[in-house]
């Protein structure tokens, strides 16, 4: 069942979203050269507990780290630990922080140091297709179109969208329903209210949309090995504009 937030909720989903993006924020600053994950992943969950928040993710169906960081060709789930960054890498920070029964969600992808041009454009394209996909969360949308709109962009630079792992509603939950698909036909799907609230996570391949799980259960990858960027916010649908939740300095 797809939940409209009260106003009550959405102030509480605003305050979790302001926290979820510092967190991204935090970890985005610290990318550099010489760096390790699990540094990343401290930074995170100290800010998040010191903001009044839990992390959403620490022990979220056994994941055992407050942040996902996923380097080039993972593209979601990475576990944080001894990797240290190097130059030309591209990492994808993932954060959520649960505040008073409600989270928010958030993802980027930053480059590490001086990063390759086709690097660098994978992130971009990724970053700018979600803002196509906002275009069509509005009041009588339908999810799908929001996910055509990701796809026939980044398709358009020939990068494949993944196809396994999706965007979702998030609320008291993190995952609520619906989910929200990064491709597909418009025009299907329930459809979009006032008061509903969903997280947009284009997850973008420079190669196949083709994925795989490494042996730890969590970390998923290109098939192909070939880079990976993401990048999601938590969005409020109004009778307007949508509102993005998880806004930062940064976005």
């Amino acid at each position: 069942m797809i939940i409209i937030k009260t106003p009550r909720e959405i102030d509480l989903m605003r305050q979790a979203g302001k926290i979820t993006a510092g967190a991204r924020s935090i970890a985005r600053q610290m990318i550099e050269p010489g760096v390790t994950t699990a540094q990343i992943d401290r930074e995170v969950h100290k800010f998040i507990t010191k903001s009044g928040a839990t992390p959403s993710f620490l022990n979220y169906g056994g994941f055992p780290a407050s942040a996902c960081i996923s380097v080039n060709e993972e593209i979601i789930h990475g576990i944080p630990g001894g990797r240290v960054l190097r130059e030309g890498d591209i990492v994808s920070i993932d954060v959520g922080a649960k505040f008073k029964g409600y989270n928010g969600d958030c993802a980027g992808t930053y480059p590490v140091g001086k990063c390759s041009d086709d690097a660098l454009k994978l992130i971009e394209v990724t970053r700018q297709s979600f803002f196509e996909g906002i275009k069509f969360a509005r009041v009588g949308c339908r999810i799908s179109d929001i996910g055509h709109a990701v796809q026939e962009y980044a398709e358009r630079f020939g990068y494949g969208v993944i196809r396994d792992y999706v965007g979702h509603g998030v609320g008291a939950k993190l995952h609520e329903p619906p989910e929200v698909p990064n491709y597909g036909r418009p025009g299907h799907g329930p459809r979009l209210a006032a008061g509903q609230t969903i997280a947009v996570e284009p997850m973008v391949s420079a190669g196949t949309y083709e994925v795989r799980v490494l042996d730890n259960d969590w970390t998923v990858v290109t098939a192909d090995g070939s880079l990976s960027a993401h990048y999601e916010n938590s969005i409020l649908i109004t009778d307007g504009e949508p509102e993005i939740l998880t806004i930062a300095d940064d976005i």
